[in-house]
């Protein structure tokens, strides 16, 4: 079956999906019968580009990775921005890989809607609609019977949102807690071998993994907004930014470092979400974890995250919580997910 995309955001995680569509399209289209043809791409910045008939997919690589505007690129239309190209672009799933505001959610929510609206399937890898809309969204998605797919939202291509839904289905889980920002956890992880905490920032700084103002990691709203996500799709509670507690690692020092060094215990940034028997509780914030916890050994930009269960006890799954072709596998596995719904296969 041969699906029509459209790439609402061709930066890293978009391009990293499209090299793997191209290197693996023999590969899809035999073991699992899924074909495609990418009918357009709207990046802010990048331009746009649309065509029924087909955009080659490593042209559109080769193109912006040279800097070129896909304004320019040969095609039906050109220079269409988001919202109008998910209006006139017929297409039967959205990609949206736009950036990430996890204030407003925005203008990434109103991509997701408008497709769905459209009756287009999504896939999204951005915070902003899964963590402040998703029971909307979901909702307007199972009225038109197409999917949303948000794997990609917390431990990038770390499967934990199929995990919780399909692998633990039928457990309770009461509690989710994890490692869930690699900045975070590369930093203090520096800071274990002796480095203060400026200079692993800065390092972290030289090697990408954190922006050149890094408050949205090292504040803990990074964290912040997958927690949000594992409370209302894990967990099904409807929480709000106002609901969970928030602190960063900014106050850390190599003293305190020292200090759980001696408790046999080791700072982590850890997310947390529970519910019990009484109200749900989420917070984000430092905390000094022993060294038998799994989560404990989690070290530099991995992630990790675990849940409690009344049936199989605590399951903890570690991966990478980042990476160009770790965000475009979770695109891919969202979409594989709605083919095999489809299909039945």
């Amino acid at each position: 079956m041969k699906y029509r995309l459209i790439f609402i955001g061709f930066g890293v995680v978009g391009q990293g999906l499209t090299e793997i569509l191209v290197n693996k399209k023999d590969r899809l289209k035999e073991k699992y019968g899924f074909d495609y043809e990418i009918v357009a791409v709207s990046d802010k910045l990048k331009g746009a580009v649309a065509d029924s008939k087909g955009l080659a997919g490593q042209e559109l690589l080769d193109f912006a990775g040279q800097g070129r505007n896909l304004n320019d690129f040969p095609g039906e239309a050109a220079g269409l921005n988001p919202l109008k190209t998910i209006q006139q672009i017929e297409g039967d799933i959205l990609i949206e890989v736009t950036y990430t505001d996890v204030i407003t959610g925005q203008p990434a929510t109103m991509h997701c809607r408008r497709a769905l609206e459209k009756g287009m399937h999504v896939v999204t890898t951005n915070k902003g609609p899964a963590a402040l809309f998703y029971r909307e969204l979901k909702k307007l998605a199972d009225k038109k019977n197409v999917g949303f797919g948000i794997e990609g939202t917390v431990m990038s291509g770390t499967p934990v949102i199929n995990t919780s839904l399909e692998s633990l289905a039928g457990c309770t889980i009461s509690r989710v807690r994890g490692i869930l920002n690699g900045t975070t956890n590369y930093i203090l992880t520096e800071m274990e071998r002796g480095k203060p905490y400026e200079t692993a920032l800065k390092k972290a700084q030289e090697l990408g993994y954190a922006e050149a103002d890094p408050a949205g990691d090292v504040e803990g709203w990074d964290a912040l907004a997958k927690v949000l996500i594992l409370a209302n799709v894990v967990m099904g509670r409807p929480l709000k930014i106002v609901d969970v507690s928030r602190q960063g690692i900014s106050e850390i020092s190599l003293e305190d470092i020292e200090q759980a060094r001696r408790e046999n215990k080791r700072w982590k940034l850890i997310g947390e979400v529970s519910s019990g028997n009484g109200p749900v509780k989420a917070r984000v914030g430092p905390e000094k974890v022993p060294l038998s916890d799994p989560l404990a050994g989690v070290m530099g930009v991995v992630n990790g995250i675990t849940f409690e269960t009344d049936l199989l006890a605590a399951v903890t799954i570690t991966g990478a919580g980042a990476g160009k072709t770790e965000t475009g596998f979770s695109l891919l596995a969202d979409i594989l997910a709605i083919h095999r719904r489809i299909t039945g296969k």
